[in-house]
């Protein structure tokens, strides 16, 4: 993760939820329920060592409901205590508390303790957003929870609470289970974003466009429909908001999107697409260029973007986009493109050798591609 251009190094899942984290949730329930036995949770912080961070927060949450049992009240009495006399009861402890409060509620089953939990979720969410525990309460019974959600949270003073309103309901939040009713009733949760698109607090407008591009990789017209209206009659954040809400239909070069964004069909002549090497080593880079010129009679606004054609192991290729430039060219200007694309090893992707390419799109219309031939050395081969 970069900031700034400085280089920050992600939390492990060790840093975040380990066993001295485990041993603080401990202390912090026997501060304010001295008689409660822990056993299971006392058990638990010495097995997380190799987990995932998920799996981390679901050991420690089946061990909360082991050591206090499936009573959903009780449950709930002794985790408020918990918050109200102990000012260390936040942070990364939070999640496994709050998915414990939301499991409990489902397992009673009664709408006076989804009722209760969705309350508890509530206050426990300054803590730590319990974003993940509401996606059960949603499968739950969704219209209920979206009942409470639209008509309280939304108006709510405190931003973390609005802004769990629109995270815990996207489509494909991150880390969590899936809700299979605001997938298949993806306008349930138009409501909120129409609420908080326009909020004061930067981090929930964020939350509001994460939600919007999640909507967007099934229904497409639904999403520029909404940012349509809401460009209609925007503030002063709103082109933010929308522009980072469509991105990705940006990326795969939605027309719709495009027009929307002000990236408007476009004469663009391309030069051929240069490489400074036919033959990349797995963790060096590659620099490509091209020259383009705007050949209509009036300014063009351009969203210029690459692909990179990746070799999968099976041979055939996949394509990922990646921005490159915004830019506004007058009519017969031209305008130099030039990027250099790392093929370091990371985490999250695996390169196999072979023939790759680069492909450079304008305004969601290719324009120009090059191959080269990317292979591995005597350190990164398998």
């Amino acid at each position: 993760m970069t900031r700034g251009g400085i280089i920050f190094a992600m939390p492990t899942a060790e840093k975040l939820i380990g066993a001295q984290t485990a041993n603080e949730l401990a202390d912090a329930i026997r501060a304010e329920s001295p008689k409660q036995k822990l056993p299971a949770l006392e058990s638990a912080a010495g097995q997380l060592e190799g987990l995932p961070l998920r799996q981390r927060s679901d050991l420690l949450r089946d061990a909360l409901l082991v050591d206090i049992g499936q009573d959903y009240q009780a449950l709930a009495s002794i985790i408020r205590k918990a918050a109200a006399g102990d000012e260390s009861f936040k942070g990364w402890m939070m999640w496994p508390v709050t998915s414990a409060v939301a499991e409990s509620a489902v397992a009673d089953g009664e709408d006076e303790a989804l009722d209760d939990a969705l309350q508890l979720l509530r206050e426990l969410t300054p803590r730590l957003s319990s974003e993940f525990a509401i996606r059960s309460l949603l499968r739950k019974d969704l219209d209920r929870a979206l009942e409470t959600i639209i008509g309280a949270w939304l108006v709510n003073s405190d931003e973390h609470v609005r802004r769990l309103a629109s995270e815990g309901t996207r489509p494909y939040l991150p880390w969590a289970v899936r809700v299979p009713g605001i997938l298949q009733n993806p306008e349930c949760t138009v409501p909120i974003l129409d609420a908080l698109y326009r909020d004061d607090s930067e981090y929930v407008r964020r939350s509001v466009a994460n939600h919007l591009n999640d909507l967007s990789r099934d229904h497409s017209e639904l999403v520029v429909e909404i940012a349509g209206r809401w460009m209609s009659d925007p503030d002063v954040n709103t082109q933010k908001v929308v522009s980072h809400g469509l991105r990705t239909l940006i990326k795969k070069g939605n027309p719709a999107a495009l027009e929307l964004m002000g990236f408007s069909a476009a004469n663009i002549s391309a030069t051929d697409l240069k490489l400074d090497k036919s033959v990349v080593v797995i963790g060096d880079a590659i620099t490509f260029s091209a020259e383009l010129t705007n050949a209509g009679e009036s300014e063009a606004n351009l969203a210029i973007d690459y692909v990179v054609h990746h070799r999968k192991a099976n041979g055939k290729t996949t394509g990922k986009v990646f921005k490159l430039a915004v830019r506004k060219i007058a009519p017969d200007a031209e305008t130099v493109v030039e990027k250099k694309h790392s093929f370091r090893v990371i985490s999250t992707r695996r390169y196999y050798p072979g023939i790759h390419a680069i492909e450079l799109m304008v305004n969601g219309v290719s324009v120009g591609q090059a191959e080269f031939e990317l292979v591995a050395d005597e350190v990164t081969s398998p």
